[in-house]
């Protein structure tokens, strides 16, 4: 197994490098049998990564602790689960995760339908040498199936916090959208080596980067959830380097699918496609180094070694080679480049999107890298904590969800100003009486209710938009209202998946303001029988007790709980002993309805009679999680489509 593992491993660098070098020959001589030859090395990449995969998917399901990477994230008492999702809980696992994952994707690249498009042997190239550079470092420094000197009676066991199924989604969806961004990036650098300054690269990419920002949605949301279950802390973004490394590319991508649609539509925005794709891809590399270098504090974090430094170099290479290609072949693209109409139009508005989600991106990467930049310059590191980033934060997404709610209202070339403003009033108004309704019924403050009222506002708009779709349908075809509003939808995927992605941003949106701006919290050390009131709960500490599972020491609180004067039974909240950890876990107690969750931790406790307890009341963050399906579910309906529909109707 071992000389297997390693035969593969280089195996795969050998015929990367094979692969890189005959597609250059096949480019040069224009050679068919050579170009065959590299496609052929391709496939056999993947063919020699699935048997990496499998390889070290076995070592961990049978526990071969003859293995160091085996001994070092599991134990026989691990659930098979566990043991296998432990994959990717090191350094070596998930580099070669994501070798994996970019060799299906080169694979699907060569073996599509428009595999003799001019631009696959370039775009095969550019991901071939991230393969190659992924081998190499696993031969160097990060190799999966390295032997221990003495083979241990079991293995560490795999950190606590891994055991949760959060462990078994979130990597993944984050590699499946960081790897793909690796694809469209290909194509942008083989669309400027060939000089084709059209939209063909674009038009060959849009479903790859629907794909990318699918899977870093999902990543970003199931992060969050899984954070909020396990971490005890209470929140669910705590603006952790290692979140904003992948919150970064998720906010460059959303400004790249913004401004593609009015390069594939109106030839206009090249210069920025190719800026933001090139700086999406460079943020998932970026995003790696700062998981593996160690430079900066991060509960998410596995430095190790010198890994950092390879990607480091990588990256460098990476951005350098992008900006000669784009510096190389900058007065194409000018010349190509089709100026904006009119600064009140679609156009303006999207690129207005882009300079807020760039500004965003730039605020969030300042705050993260600011600690390691002031220790550089002054020898003295300041952390930038949750309220730096919640300050500079609130007012730019602010203004996105403002910008999402004019924006559609907005037509193409040159808008009218008394038509836009006609179709406007009613979902301001709208937005202008929610608002109102709030300060009646009690709510208090004004950045808070500003924000909600502004999302009510986006959403208004969205639901009218699709009303007045709906409603221009089924004049022209008879139809009823829930066939009118699938039909309209599946003939036009792609606005209103767009559509009903901003509603899950609207959605998403009302749970993180009110989250923020309304939660309780209350600490306190009670005896056995005494109550902790919050907000309209109350809670009753009836006993603590100790008991085992899966050869786990567990400590557990036994609370009654009353809402609004009525019992609504009893919750649990744990502490977990692991033979193989020596912190213990904390297990939360949550219950939820749909307007808020009873949030419950067991701090410490003195004695079995007297307990202290950490109670939260987070309002709405169960839209947060609804917001994300729902968001999800947009992404899905826009990738099916690319149809227009032919039904118009006047605003």
């Amino acid at each position: 197994m071992y000389l297997i593992g390693n035969i593969a491993l280089i195996l795969g660098l050998i015929i990367s490098l094979y692969s890189i070098v005959a597609y250059m020959i096949g480019i040069k001589s224009k050679s068919n049998k050579w170009l065959e030859s590299a496609r052929g090395g391709v496939l056999s990449i993947t063919f020699v990564t699935g048997i990496c995969t499998f390889l070290l998917l076995y070592i961990l399901g049978t526990s071969q602790f003859q293995y160091k990477y085996v001994a070092s994230y599991t134990n026989l008492d691990l659930p098979i689960v566990y043991k296998l999702t432990a994959f990717w809980a090191g350094n070596a696992g998930s580099l070669l995760l994501w070798t994996f994952l970019l060799s299906v994707y080169i694979g699907m690249v060569v073996l599509s339908k428009k595999k003799q498009n001019i631009m696959v042997p370039y775009v095969a190239i550019i991901l071939l040498l991230n393969i190659a550079f992924f081998y190499l470092v696993m031969l160097l420094s990060g190799n999966p199936f390295e032997m221990t000197d003495k083979i241990p009676a079991d293995g560490k066991g795999l950190n606590p916090m891994l055991q949760h199924p959060g462990m078994i989604l979130h990597p993944v969806t984050l590699y499946l959208g960081y790897v793909g961004l690796a694809v469209p990036f290909a194509y942008a650098i083989a669309a400027l080596l060939l000089k084709k300054m059209d939209a063909e690269w674009i038009k060959l990419t849009r479903r790859w980067t629907l794909v990318a920002w699918l899977f870093l949605t999902l990543g970003n949301i199931i992060g969050g959830w899984w954070a909020y279950l396990e971490l005890g802390w209470g929140g669910y973004w705590a603006w952790d380097p290692v979140e904003n490394a992948s919150f970064m590319p998720w906010l460059t991508v959303s400004a790249f699918l913004h401004s593609m649609m009015i390069q594939e539509r109106k030839g206009m925005l090249r210069t920025w496609n190719l800026v933001l794709i090139i700086l999406s891809y460079v943020l998932t590399l970026f995003g790696t180094f700062l998981v593996r270098s160690g430079i900066l504090t991060s509960v998410h974090a596995f430095g190790d070694g010198n890994l950092g430094t390879y990607f480091l170099i990588f990256m460098s290479f990476m951005i350098l080679l992008s900006i000669y290609v784009v510096a190389s072949r900058y007065q194409l693209i000018k010349k190509e480049s089709v100026p904006i109409d009119s600064y009140f139009s679609k156009e303006s508005s999207f690129l207005l999107n882009n300079f807020i989600l760039i500004a965003a991106t730039f605020a969030v990467f300042w705050g993260t890298m600011y600690p390691l930049i002031s220790e550089t310059f002054t020898g003295t590191k300041i952390n930038v904590g949750p309220p730096y980033f919640n300050k500079v934060m609130a007012p730019i997404f602010l203004s996105l969800i403002l910008l999402m709610a004019i924006c559609p209202l907005i037509t193409w070339q040159k808008a009218a100003l008394d038509r836009f403003i006609k179709n406007t009033l009613p979902p301001l108004v709208a937005g202008t009486v929610f608002g109102v309704i709030l300060l009646i019924i009690g709510v208090r403050g004004t950045f808070a209710i500003i924000g909600l009222s502004t999302t009510f506002f986006m959403f208004a708009v969205h639901l009218l938009e699709f009303w007045r779709g709906m409603m221009a349908r089924r004049k022209a075809t008879k139809e009823g209202f829930l066939q009118a509003a699938v039909r309209l939808t599946m003939k036009n995927q792609r606005r209103y998946g767009g559509y009903i992605v901003h509603i899950g941003i609207a959605v998403l949106a009302v749970g993180v303001i009110s989250s923020h701006a309304y939660s309780q919290e209350v600490m306190k050390t009670v005896n056995t029988g005494e109550t902790i009131t919050i907000g309209d709960y109350e809670l009753t500490f009836n006993e603590l007790t100790e008991t085992t599972r899966n050869n786990n020491g567990i400590v557990y609180a036994d609370i009654s709980v009353v809402y609004k004067g009525e019992d609504i039974g009893k919750i649990k909240p744990e502490k977990i002993f692991y033979e193989t950890w020596p912190e213990p876990s904390t297990e939360v107690a949550i219950k939820t309805n749909w307007s808020q969750d009873l949030y419950l931790v067991l701090s410490s406790w003195e004695n079995k009679d007297k307990v202290t307890f950490v109670v939260k009341v987070n309002p709405f963050v169960s839209w947060i999680w609804l917001g994300g399906i729902i968001m999800v579910v947009g992404t899905a309906v826009a990738l099916i489509g690319g149809k227009t529909s032919t039904i118009r109707y006047r605003r």
